[in-house]
């Protein structure tokens, strides 16, 4: 009998026959915004990705029995926490995965931790996840807003424009990334000449942005993400902010983002990555298998959700537990070679320790086509990219 649950979209199962005796029965719960401004870079790909990760993992041949399941949170923290407690109580799941939007995120984990089960979020950037709001059972993959700001808000700093105004989504998300941004951006000798915070999501971004012009800022910095992040873009474009001297930094931007505004509206743009399609051979065969299952490149997010699935199925495999205390001690014990994000390891407060990349986009005389949208620029280790644990307020990591 297959499980009721709340909101959920989509229901997939891999594993052996039900009457194996010896299977461990695992059920993987997607959850993110599947209809709003981060559909398109979290979404149902991330159903994709979590489904990839169980077939490449081979968990039936392994005594697993997976069931991955998703709904849609609306990027609101009542609806997330309703149905994390539903899957959590009453539909047997294990562990969550994905979660963007920090607020939604924050609250899912919470609730994650007291039912003793495992968030491995990829789709939220607020440094508390891994902070002051930390939990035991909380895996932070893909990026944090303190990545972001080491590299877009240095490396634009260090090239010349030192004055800074930021345009944020006021939630947890923006406040984080403005806060972590403003911290590098003095630290290299910049300096914050202003900022508005805007409603999560917005359309028009017309005040917001004569606040800007108007401040003499070298640089607005976008504290933003996914559909607000373009359409700020396209309206600084409109009120031609970018010609006339100021530049744009997108803090947090998504390849699918840069796809939608196209290299003619994108080029130069400087942003922080994780993850690109076309960073080695391994990111580009994984990524040609996403995209034809999917029918588009994979978000960087995409990529966190498939990765931190295979660490999980690595831990249910070795300790032949789904218990949440017991699968994270083991992912945070065990390192991890991976095909998209390379050498990594989780730290004790969750946060996942890999190397992140500075890209710059290209124009279109440079692209070659529709995704071939970045040129690498550097990397950035991920012992300088990442917060050090020391002082990050987590109190259970700093216990001596």
């Amino acid at each position: 009998m297959k499980k009721t649950v709340l909101g959920a979209l989509t229901v997939a199962s891999f594993g052996l026959p039900a009457m194996a005796q010896d299977n461990i029965e695992v059920t993987l719960g997607v959850l993110n915004d599947r209809s709003g401004v981060y559909a398109d870079l979290s979404g149902e790909g991330s159903v994709v990705a979590a489904r990839m990760a169980v077939e490449d993992f081979d968990a039936a041949s392994k005594g697993l029995d997976v069931e991955v399941i998703s709904a849609d949170h609306q990027n609101k923290p009542d609806i997330a926490s309703n149905i994390a407690r539903q899957w959590y109580d009453q539909d047997g799941v294990d562990a969550i995965l994905d979660v963007p939007t920090s607020s939604t995120a924050l609250a899912v984990a919470d609730i994650t931790a007291q039912a003793n089960k495992v968030l491995i979020d990829s789709g939220a950037g607020s440094t508390a996840l891994t902070g002051e709001q930390c939990q035991p059972t909380t895996i932070h993959w893909t990026y944090d807003t303190a990545a972001l700001a080491k590299g877009t808000g240095g490396a634009v700093t260090e090239r010349g424009d030192t004055k800074w105004f930021f345009l944020t989504a006021d939630y947890a998300f923006g406040h984080s990334l403005e806060e972590e941004t403003m911290k590098i951006v003095e630290e290299s000798g910049g300096e914050v000449v202003g900022s508005v915070r805007h409603p999560f999501p917005a359309t028009d971004f017309s005040s917001f942005l004569l606040q800007a012009q108007g401040s003499g800022a070298d640089v607005i910095g976008l504290a933003n993400a996914g559909g607000d992040t373009v359409n700020a873009i396209k309206q600084a474009s409109e009120f031609g902010i970018t010609q006339a001297g100021q530049s744009l930094a997108a803090l947090l931007m998504f390849i699918t983002d840069v796809h939608a505004l196209g290299a003619e509206t994108a080029q130069g743009l400087v942003l922080t990555e994780a993850f690109y399609w076309d960073h080695d051979d391994d990111t580009r065969e994984w990524s040609a298998r996403f995209e034809e299952k999917f029918g588009s490149k994979p978000t960087m997010v995409h990529a966190g959700v498939y990765s931190g699935t295979m660490h999980y199925l690595r831990a249910v495999e070795a300790t032949g537990s789904t218990d949440g205390d017991v699968v994270a001690e083991w992912m945070k014990a065990n390192s991890f070679d991976d095909p998209l994000f390379g050498e990594g390891y989780v730290r004790k407060d969750g946060r996942v320790i890999h190397d992140m990349h500075l890209y710059e986009v290209k124009t279109p005389d440079e692209s070659t086509g529709e995704w071939d949208l970045y040129k690498h620029v550097s990397t950035i280790p991920g012992e300088e990219a990442f917060l050090p644990m020391e002082g990050s307020g987590c109190a259970f990591a700093n216990e001596s």
